[in-house]
């Protein structure tokens, strides 16, 4: 069989021809975690950029109104507020697949209610250069940037739709392509509604498939986020202007700051402290947030630099070498090998290991200055990509609170096994190998579980043989261990 994984793949185009257009090669097998930041589109030389973040503004402004003349603790019109994820873009945090949660009640109340109450003042922002939809999540527990890249992704549909029917019917031959209706991709102010509107665009397996410009994508936190604001807290402080009055803003800021933090401060403690003085100074003081926005507009170069590392980063992992590791895992027999029981994941694990240790596989896990990958959720995400089969069901389950995403293989609610992989530079690592099979089981209603830790140095290959010499037998023998090292292989291995 020959692996298709990208949007390259099942519709025969070229990744250049892709990339030549602006577009980012998206997995058609399941979401990419990277997000639309709105601050791309305010800070872009662009003309149709800014006008994009102009209509999203106006937008908002539309809502203000209608959210200022009403009580703001009333339910929200769902039509205007509330929106299904715009899964066509295979973006974001799905587990498998792209089927999102969405924009629902949680979020259409937040933003009636702030829209209504503290950000009244919306779009009339003195401090700024402009208004920013991340406002609301510097002030919205539980907004981060999916809700945030969701919306700004709803309020541009229109131009995602044109963008992509344009590249549809110039790369893509008719058999690849069809005139869909795209429900709500257009707001009619004058009735004050969503419309539909058509437009030619791939299609495959019943649904069209969106195109999202490269330039509009970023990974990990929006340049505006809550996190941001809590990691320039102090800086922010400092660069708020002194009073011409004499009156310093700033001073008492800052003492009523160091008044939130406890006198003594623990190392266990000291940055949960400090988050919690920092949301009670945001309370007392919402001008900060402000003066935050205004900070990062006039650093906007540097987010503009940095959404694209990142991407390069995204690429290199998600595309480059996920597609590599298919390739090899193909040659090997890795898609041929059944499974859904013990044996035959193990069976499947083991053409894995192999292949990342004895046929060079393990390069594919390092970025081009040689790091490797720093992060469980880009292990998942990158084997979530090549851990597939034609007609055999592998899902990814959600985390449930108890470890982060595993993989269900499964014949049946009776033959069920969850595969877990881990960096072994987790600090957690003894902990949850120790209990994983209980937790699995009773989690996941699985048979088995099998954890996949990854080494990458010596230190970390010492620290896992110790933890595996504290497990009891049973549970270490669910563990297998790859050496992803690049120092400890012979200069002869191939890829």
């Amino acid at each position: 069989m020959t692996v298709s994984l990208y949007f390259s793949d099942h519709f025969g185009v070229p990744r250049r021809v892709i990339e030549r257009y602006g577009a980012f090669d998206i997995s058609l097998v399941g979401d990419l975690p990277l997000f639309v930041d709105p601050f791309l589109l305010f800070h872009s030389r662009k003309p149709e950029y800014r006008k994009l973040h102009e209509a999203i503004i106006d937008y908002l402004l539309f809502l203000r109104d209608r959210a200022s003349a009403s009580e703001s603790d009333t339910e929200p019109p769902l039509d205007l507020y509330a929106f299904p994820e715009v899964c066509q873009t295979w973006l974001g945090f799905s587990r498998r697949g792209n089927k999102g949660a969405g924009l629902g009640m949680g979020f259409a109340t937040a933003l009636h209610r702030n829209l209504g109450g503290v950000l009244r003042n919306f779009g009339d922002e003195s401090i700024t250069k402009g208004a920013h939809l991340e406002k609301l999540c510097l002030i919205e527990k539980g907004v981060g940037r999916d809700k945030i890249s969701d919306f700004t992704t709803r309020l541009i549909l229109n131009y995602l739709c044109k963008f992509t029917h344009e590249f549809a019917v110039k790369h893509l031959p008719r058999r690849h392509r069809k005139r869909v209706a795209v429900a709500r991709a257009v707001f009619d102010k004058r009735l004050g509604q969503w419309m539909s509107k058509s437009f030619t665009l791939p299609f495959r397996d019943g649904d069209y498939v969106l195109l999202t410009p490269r330039d509009l994508l970023t990974r990990d936190e929006n340049w505006i986020s809550h996190k941001g604001l809590r990691d320039d807290f102090e800086r922010v402080i400092h660069e708020i202007p002194i009073a011409k009055d004499g009156g310093s803003l700033r001073a008492a800021i800052d003492r009523y700051f160091r008044s939130r933090l406890p006198r003594r401060r623990s190392r266990q403690h000291s940055e949960k402290a400090r988050h919690a003085a920092i949301d009670a100074t945001l309370l007392e003081y919402p001008v900060i947030i402000d003066h935050y926005i205004r900070f990062k507009e006039d650093s906007g170069r540097e987010a503009v630099r940095l959404s694209q590392v990142r991407r390069d980063y995204s690429q290199h992992f998600f595309l480059e070498q996920a597609k590599k590791l298919a390739h090899g895992l193909e040659m090997e027999g890795f898609y041929g090998v059944p499974r859904g029981t013990y044996d035959e994941a193990r069976r499947r694990i083991d053409y894995l290991k192999h292949q990342i240790e004895q046929r060079g596989g393990y390069r594919l896990f390092y970025d081009r200055s040689g790091c490797p990958i720093s992060r469980e959720s880009d292990v998942h995400t990158m084997f979530d990509l090549v851990w597939i089969d034609a007609g055999v069901d592998v899902n990814r389950e959600a985390n449930n609170g108890r470890g982060p995403a595993d993989f269900t293989l499964s014949r049946g609610a009776q033959d069920k096994v969850v595969v877990e992989f881990k960096l072994a530079a987790n600090p957690k690592l003894k902990q949850n190998l120790a209990r994983q099979g209980a937790t699995y089981r009773n989690s996941s209603r699985a048979q088995a579980a099998i954890s996949v830790v990854l080494v990458f140095t010596k230190a970390d290959q010492e620290r896992v043989a110790r933890v595996l010499r504290d497990l009891p037998p049973n549970e270490r023998d669910a563990v297998v261990v790859i050496d992803a090292r690049a120092d400890n292989k012979p200069a002869g291995s191939r890829a």
